[in-house]
């Protein structure tokens, strides 16, 4: 038995798509296979619910190897990343030591968030104290006047300390165009141009210091869909590289000081893809340029082109969309399927936000844990040992394929009107992403997008607003400059319910009336509760009463401001009439599901109805309006 070995193909036949087609068909007994199991992303394409090798044929991305244009499998040999962690630097002896206390800890890349009234070679080598730069990626952020004067310094110090530049990483993040989404700061091209052209310029003794920021994490923060993020991107991107050649920079030189930033989200395997499909899609457009190589005996020119020049740097960052106030503690699940993504995605650095980034300034136990979150995928999950370990995933490969299909229509749709700078100014770019956001923002009211802990599942006995310790900023209006994009969190809207109910004189009670079939009663009270917890509703749940009057007569006792009736669909017609008219209108009624009979329930003025078709958060402020909570 020992010799004799399973053989797959031998003892497993291959199936052709034909007759798995005819196996699902049949199991679903005349239900319509589109409809039941093909879903439509944001992006457009279809989702199937199985792919095979015929799927791939042809396509240019699965035969790719890695660090090899045109890096669809990563601009690297290995997966190594950075473990970024951001500092922002209000005294830099304080920031120093932070910095140290981190690095020992198991960061390997630091972002020093700086402000331009502090900057000075003093300022810079206190910061920078006993941190050995040639073992670290070093970030900066600081306003875009004061980039070109940070690259000096910086340059100074190092040489300063002998460093070998060509050891030296790290990136300064000047974007000005984002401080202009941000901000709704008016910026011309010109101005723009010069002072990216001073930087690069400044920083000519840093070869590997990125120093031109996109930073597409303004738009997934904002709400935009993968290929949204993804197309926008390239064309900020582009808008940079054109505009800096056009003022005679030399195109290798400026696409190697590009560095993109992006945000990831909850949606895993996209988000890989998405990672996958941003290198192949820079690779095509830098090459497009045609940029000669400086560097002698490179391995990588190819008739003299730099293909070196085509890598895209990416920096990755998990989004702030999907994440909570309440119950927080769930935001490390999602930042870990995120941070899965981002890594498996090849991406070059990450920042994994703490949980409790949306209510407060983080603090050492929190910033613990998001770094450790990386540590663990490679310490002990070993994500850092394989090299695109998605490539020839017949899902991911098509993923790839589609992702990018949509966001390179996005891109020439951008660059034919003008250019991503024009569409800032215009603001197109701004008006897509919002009412991208307003889509999602709709699903999530519907539990179409579900974020466990706010629109499903809550934790029926958390209260939050007394926790949070830093506001909202929202956008005022004005139209004044350019338009901004702001962040958008999908939970605010049910968190600005919950935070009502809390400031609410008393506290709504909802009393789950659970009465005849057994089944029934128990499915939709367990629903309904979680329905009316969404707005932090007191939920009183049952076993079950014998007659509609008995269970009005307990909902009454406890002092319920809704009475919801859990049966069954055939029970409705007549228990439903019956408890309406014990209640006499003291409480509000509320039907548990969508009955046959639900006109003519309503025919008789019942008008409350909870069921999976129904939008929760419309729902919840009318209860809310209707018991007098704002």
């Amino acid at each position: 038995m020992a010799e004799k070995k399973l053989n797959l193909l031998a003892d497993f036949p291959s199936v052709s798509a034909q007759q798995w087609m005819d196996k699902i068909t049949a199991d679903l007994k005349g239900a319509d296979f589109n409809k039941k199991l093909v879903w439509k992303t944001n992006e457009g394409f279809n989702v199937l619910p199985f792919y095979r090798a015929e799927d791939i044929e042809g396509l240019q991305t699965k035969d790719a190897a890695p660090g090899v244009f045109p890096f669809v499998r990563g601009t690297k040999a290995n997966n190594e990343w950075f473990v970024r962690q951001d500092i922002v630097v209000e005294s830099a002896k304080e920031a120093n030591a932070k910095a140290l206390e981190v690095l020992c800890k198991g960061a390997t890349s630091l972002c020093f968030i700086l402000k331009k009234e502090d900057l000075s070679p003093a300022y810079i080598a206190t910061l920078l104290e006993n941190i050995q730069a040639e073992c670290v990626e070093l970030n900066f952020r600081i306003c875009v006047n004061a980039a070109a004067q940070l690259a000096t310094i910086l340059t100074d110090n190092f040489k300063a300390k002998g460093y070998d530049v060509k050891k030296l990483q790290g990136s300064i993040g000047f974007d000005p165009i984002n401080r202009m989404l941000q901000a709704g700061k008016e910026l011309t091209k010109e101005e723009i141009v010069a002072k990216a052209k001073g930087l690069i310029e400044a920083a000519a003794g840093l070869p590997f210091y990125r120093v031109i920021a996109v930073n597409a994490t303004t738009l997934n923060n904002a709400g935009a869909f993968v290929a949204q993020e993804l197309g926008y991107a390239l064309a900020w991107g582009n808008e940079y590289l054109s505009s800096l050649v056009e003022a005679g920079v030399d195109t290798s030189l400026a696409a190697k000081k590009i560095k993109f930033n992006f945000g990831v989200g909850g949606n895993y395997f996209m988000e890989i893809a998405k990672f996958r499909a941003a290198r192949l899609l820079w690779a095509k457009i830098v090459d497009a340029y045609q940029p000669e190589c400086r560097v002698a005996d490179c391995k990588s020119t190819v008739n003299g082109i730099c293909k070196c020049a085509a890598k895209m740097r990416i920096h990755a960052e998990t989004s702030i969309f999907n994440k909570t106030i309440f119950d927080a503690n769930v935001n490390m699940l999602r930042t870990q399927t995120e941070a899965m993504s981002a890594t498996l995605g090849g991406v070059n650095s990450l920042t994994v936000l703490p949980y409790d980034v949306t209510f407060k300034a983080s603090d050492e136990f929190s910033e613990r844990i998001a770094r450790n979150q990386q540590l663990l995928l490679k310490e002990e999950s070993h994500f850092d040992k394989v090299v695109d370990p998605a490539a020839g995933s017949y899902y991911i490969e098509t993923l790839t394929n589609e992702i990018a299909a949509q966001a390179w229509k996005l891109f020439l749709e951008v660059e034919d009107n003008g250019g991503f700078y024009a569409a800032v100014t215009s603001g197109s770019i701004q008006q897509a992403v919002k009412a991208t956001a307003a889509g999602r923002l709709k699903s999530v009211s519907s539990r179409r997008e579900v974020l466990l802990g706010t629109n499903q599942f809550p934790n029926f006995s958390e209260v939050a607003a007394a926790k949070v310790q830093i506001e909202t900023v929202e956008d005022c209006g004005c139209t004044k400059g350019t338009e901004k994009l702001l962040p958008v969190r999908g939970a605010s809207e049910f968190e600005a319910l919950r935070f009502a109910t809390e400031k609410a004189a008393k506290r709504p009670k909802a009393f789950m009336l659970t009465i005849g079939s057994l089944a029934m009663r128990l499915a939709r009270a367990q629903f309904s509760c979680n329905f009316f917890a969404c707005a932090g509703y007191e939920v009183v749940d049952n076993l079950g009463f014998a007659t509609v009057e008995e269970g009005v007569a307990a909902a009454q006792a406890a002092g319920a401001d809704i009475i919801v009736l859990c049966s069954s669909d055939d029970e409705y017609a007549e228990l439903a009439p019956a408890a309406f008219k014990v209640i006499n209108g003291k409480q509000l009624f509320v039907v548990a599901g969508a009955p046959a009979c639900t006109e003519d329930l309503k025919a008789i003025g019942i008008e409350y109805f909870v069921n999976v078709k129904t939008n929760v958060l419309e729902t919840l402020k009318t209860f809310n309006s209707k018991l007098g909570i704002n």
